[in-house]
């Protein structure tokens, strides 16, 4: 490991107000994204543990079904886990996600660690949601414990939220 996946800085969540953590990953296709790439635009970050595992599928799926609350926000998806590139793209053509599904593969975590949602001692990232305007900005953030899935709900009533915020 290196001194930055260290940091005593890289083991809290960013949060709202604080400037997003930049990050460069590959997505289900190797092709490179990088948050700042998505300056001028809404972005929500949802870390999730595993490709395939139960409750991820379902917040995913929900995300999936109902994409057009995050387009309706001018809001990109950004689904980050700790598996490969490969697994990503198997799981996204498999429950036909359109949204891009990043791997933070190697250095294993690393974008996990520094938004404060990886868990060493299993090797995953936690169930982080980031809401980031268009400016870069941490609008919004959560974490939910181990096994507990996200309220959708609450994703609209940040995203209304902050598209009231940049009117």
């Amino acid at each position: 490991m290196t001194e930055a996946q260290l940091a005593p800085a890289q083991m809290t969540a960013p949060a709202v107000g604080d400037s997003a953590p930049e990050f460069a990953l590959v997505n289900q296709y190797g092709e490179p994204v990088r948050l700042s790439d998505y300056r001028g635009r809404n972005v929500v970050v949802v870390f999730f543990p595993f490709a395939f595992s139960g409750i991820c599928t379902g917040e995913l799926c929900e995300i999936r079904d109902n994409i057009a609350a995050f387009d309706d926000a001018n809001a990109t998806v950004l689904a980050i886990s700790v598996d490969s590139k490969f697994s990503q793209r198997a799981y996204a053509q498999s429950e036909g996600f359109g949204f891009d599904l990043l791997a933070d593969f190697w250095p294993h975590g690393a974008v996990a660690q520094a938004y404060g949602v990886f868990d060493a001692d299993s090797g995953m990232a936690l169930r982080g949601t980031f809401i980031i305007d268009a400016g870069g900005t941490i609008r919004y953030a959560v974490v939910n414990p181990r096994g507990q899935a996200r309220d959708f709900a609450e994703y609209r009533r940040a995203m209304a939220d902050l598209v009231g915020h940049s009117s």
